[in-house]
């Protein structure tokens, strides 16, 4: 059950949405930037990340994540050029390396007048900076949870999982408009499906064993970045919230997949 209270706060719709479980309430803001990037403020805190034997919990601060998958409309908005194989502006960007959506975040943050996360020459992160940034492996996870512990944030039954995500089973083969499906208790649309989301982490196997427990950035040595959420074309096994995946088109044009696409986060103040 959620409730929502309407604020307005220095010009600016802020939702308050209380997520109601049987265990915890936790209140989030929804949030619309000055480029009018709709985004939710997640309140951080401690839960259980990953899977079997990697399981650990871990602490998380305070962040904002966008509440879409960034859209081909908001790409050509900082004036980059869409290199979608499925046009439409409402639909999610994809066919995005690494770099691209590196590329993205800094765009948008000098777009708002803010610091960009990242050193174009080494695409070293900044976390201090107040610009965007891709997810940490650990706080998208957290995201897509919505407060859940189980294999999906709606349950354990892949059923319901159309309900939630564009997969194998509903996709018709290709990308959908951003947010059509129901969204996670978060008010967060397509953390499972529709695209594959990159995040800032350097993919290791045993990347659970050898990170922090507090803010965890990854591993500083790896092959590819880390992918999380499914696409598409994957199915149930791929979309829960602790599947993990990788790939290594960082900065390869000819490795570029219409399967992969991102969303932005950014430090809470």
């Amino acid at each position: 059950m959620k409730k929502y209270i309407l604020i307005m706060l220095a010009g600016l719709l802020t939702v308050s949405v209380i997520s109601c479980n049987k265990k915890k309430v936790t209140e989030i803001k929804e949030v619309r930037t000055s480029s009018g990037i709709e985004m939710v403020l997640l309140p951080g805190g401690e839960f259980m990340m990953g899977e079997g034997d990697q399981k650990r919990r871990v602490k998380l601060s305070p962040f904002y994540i966008d509440k879409y998958e960034v859209t081909q409309e908001m790409f050509k908005k900082v004036e980059l050029p869409n290199p979608s194989h499925f046009k439409g502006d409402k639909n999610p960007v994809e066919m995005a390396a690494w770099v691209n959506a590196a590329v993205y975040c800094n765009e948008r943050s000098l777009d708002e007048g803010l610091t960009p996360c990242y050193n174009e020459d080494t695409w070293e992160c900044n976390f201090d900076a107040n610009g965007y940034r891709l997810p940490t492996e650990a706080e998208w996870e957290y995201a897509a949870r919505g407060g859940s512990a189980e294999k999906y944030f709606f349950g354990s039954d892949a059923k319901v999982l159309r309900d939630y995500a564009i997969y194998n089973k509903n996709s018709s083969g290709k990308t959908s408009k951003a947010g059509s499906r129901k969204p996670n208790q978060y008010g967060l649309y397509d953390m499972y499906g529709n695209v594959a989301e990159w995040c800032n982490d350097i993919f290791s196997t045993d990347y659970n064993k050898s990170s922090s427990l507090n803010d965890p950035k990854g591993p500083k040595t790896g092959e590819g970045r880390v992918l999380r959420g499914g696409s598409w074309m994957d199915s149930e096994e791929s979309l829960t919230s602790s599947r993990r995946s990788r790939d290594i088109s960082i900065n390869d044009a000819c490795a570029l997949k219409d399967t992969i696409g991102f969303r932005c986060v950014k430090k809470a103040d």
